[in-house]
């Protein structure tokens, strides 16, 4: 119970890797505000928590939106005496080469990782800086430290989130908060399978290939799981040393 008493906040927290989050960050002792814009999913994974034991209320929230960011920053503070964890973990995918790349994609794959990165800290960092304790862990890609083919929207949004957690680890030095982000690889959620099902609509491969040859491009054997990144996450929320690192999780 590592991280009792403290509350936290996971934006994306509807399934994959954000569920997974919530589930650690509970198990650790932190009660959890579970957030994505599916009110249904987030429902099911507090439903989940609470029935483990743990602390978690469900609350529907659209990162890109700043009012609907607002209503969150005053949710969470009606429900736990502080937000001491916040985890960035909101996120949109998209692969097609340039050319295929419209204006609405771009700028939808920026908003959520990027943009929505920014409304959310922007909303529960000054707390933490006037308690001098918190801990901001944001969820980019090995996308963000190298590029590949098909996802220049997705790599650029997942360098921004990259840059914009350095820039706020600098910002915070010496504060008692600290802000860190966790670059996994493909991991086995829906998000990865809608991927590969996009590859097999284009090639006409098997799912067992199209998984094969994403996995090869990013020099992955495996999948990684969701509560492998979760791990990280709960690591970096425990410890008060680690400041504007970006981690990447490699499935080997």
């Amino acid at each position: 119970m590592i991280l009792k008493g403290c509350g936290a906040v996971v934006t994306g927290g509807g399934q994959g890797i954000g569920a997974a989050v919530a589930r650690a960050l509970a198990r650790a002792g932190a009660t959890v505000i579970v957030a994505a814009r599916s009110v249904d999913r987030v429902a099911a994974v507090a439903a989940e928590i609470q029935r483990s034991g743990g602390d978690a209320f469900a609350v529907s929230c659209d990162v890109t939106n700043p009012e609907s960011v607002r209503a969150l920053a005053g949710t969470a503070g009606a429900r736990v005496p502080t937000v001491d964890i916040l985890v960035n973990n909101a996120g949109s995918a998209h692969s097609a080469p340039l050319h295929r790349v419209t204006l609405e994609d771009w700028n939808r794959v920026l908003a959520v990782n990027a943009t929505g990165t920014f409304l959310v800290t922007q909303a529960f960092l000054p707390a933490m800086l006037e308690r001098r304790r918190g801990a901001i862990v944001n969820v980019a890609s090995v996308a963000g430290l190298a590029g590949a083919r098909y996802i220049a929207a997705y790599a650029a949004a997942k360098h921004a989130v990259i840059g914009f957690t350095r820039s706020i680890a600098a910002e915070v030095a010496g504060t008692g908060v600290t802000c860190n982000a966790v670059c996994p690889g493909y991991v086995d959620t829906a998000m990865t399978r809608e991927s590969v099902a996009r590859v097999v609509a284009k090639t006409g491969t098997t799912p067992a290939e199209a998984l094969q040859a994403m996995l090869a491009a990013s020099a992955q054997r495996r999948l990684i799981t969701p509560e492998e990144v979760a791990h990280v996450v709960v690591d970096l929320c425990a410890q008060d040393t680690r400041n504007g690192e970006a981690i990447p999780i490699h499935g080997v």
